[in-house]
């Protein structure tokens, strides 16, 4: 038999959110809404040339990113979304004997691409109200600890880490440890005491800041994400990256994003009204939900949550159940949240 890394065929499969005929898809946090035409525009004058090999430093688009964030082109690191950017950092991190912290119930590719590389991942327990529990996150740092990921924004449960608890936490983390602050959701949240990613990454030497175009900028179909990190990390980043990874439709259209910015908060203005207004009719039925800052809202189901995610899609509304936990809804469209609520109407609030 030819041989196989044992590690990896005991993977759990990462799942991608489903869809079914007729029904309502809210299960993969996508933007429910279409491209802006300036973007569709662009992406239709590169397509003649996809028979071309991208540019591989992303050139145009790093420069478009650093001058965005006011950062150096060279503390830039992109790939197929902060996915990939996320395995990056792990792989350039660490390996065999070493371990990556995260949350836990947090992103879960976290687990898998921590195993796909050799390392040890070390996942620790959310708070009772579905946060980060960073005391506990710094008891758990031992001497094998390479990084730590933050998901601010926390997918699935929503919620944030604040400035205060992120400058506590990282007065204590040695130096020695990366902190990655994952902020794939971070245009959704309006929380005033958010942390604001950046101004750590410009304070300390071990911190780096996770974005992707796939959410809030709608280009989940073209992956793009990036990393802004020390120059020195940055650099490992791009050598452990797969060659041409980000398409130059992706590099075109993320630059045609950005150029657009103000076209597409206001669509981000209407998911965070939305999202206020399901979490209200959550609310109105019984539902004992927290704020959630992301474009999606999280239902603490435990060991009623296959029996909600049936009654659910017996409704039309196709969420992303992760059985025995819970159940994350994302923000759709107003006619898509209505039928998600409608749905709701036939299940007991205290399943």
């Amino acid at each position: 038999m030819v041989y196989q890394r044992d590690a990896v065929e005991a993977l759990p499969a990462y799942v991608q959110g489903k869809s079914i005929p007729n029904a309502v898809k809210l299960s993969s946090n996508e933007n429910p809404y279409p491209p802006l035409d300036s973007v569709v525009e662009v992406v239709r004058e590169r397509a003649a040339s996809i028979s071309l090999y991208p540019d591989m430093s992303a050139h145009d688009v790093v420069e478009r990113i650093a001058a965005r964030w006011q950062v150096r082109p060279s503390e830039i690191a992109v790939g197929a979304g902060s996915v990939e950017v996320a395995a990056q950092l792990i792989t350039a991190s660490a390996g065999s004997g070493d371990e990556v912290m995260f949350a836990w119930r947090s992103f879960e590719a976290y687990p898998i691409l921590v195993q796909v590389a050799g390392a040890t991942p070390v996942p620790v327990p959310l708070t009772a109200d579905d946060r980060h529990d960073l005391e506990a996150m710094l008891a758990a740092i031992t001497d094998r600890t390479r990084l730590v990921f933050v998901c601010t924004p926390n997918n699935p449960t929503g919620a944030i880490v604040t400035r205060d608890e992120m400058e506590r936490f990282l007065e204590r983390v040695p130096s020695s440890v990366l902190v990655v602050i994952d902020e794939a959701y971070a245009h959704f949240d309006d929380a005033e005491d958010s942390v604001d990613g950046l101004d750590f990454f410009r304070r300390c030497d071990n911190v780096v800041v996770l974005h992707t175009f796939s959410k809030a900028y709608g280009l989940a179909g073209l992956r793009i994400g990036y990393a802004i990190a020390p120059e020195r990390i940055a650099a490992n980043l791009r050598r452990v990256a797969v060659p041409f990874g980000v398409s130059a439709l992706a590099q075109a259209a993320a630059i045609a994003s950005l150029d657009a910015e103000d076209e597409l908060q206001e669509r981000i203005d209407v998911i965070r009204a939305e999202r206020a207004r399901v979490l209200a009719g959550l609310r109105d039925r019984g539902w004992q939900v927290f704020d959630s800052l992301g474009n999606f809202v999280w239902l603490r189901t435990g060991a009623s949550t296959t029996e909600v995610d049936g009654i659910l899609r017996e409704n039309g509304v196709v969420a992303r159940a992760f059985a025995g936990d819970g159940i994350r809804v994302t923000i759709g469209s107003p006619e898509m949240n209505d039928r998600f609520l409608a749905a709701l109407d036939g299940v007991p609030a205290s399943v």
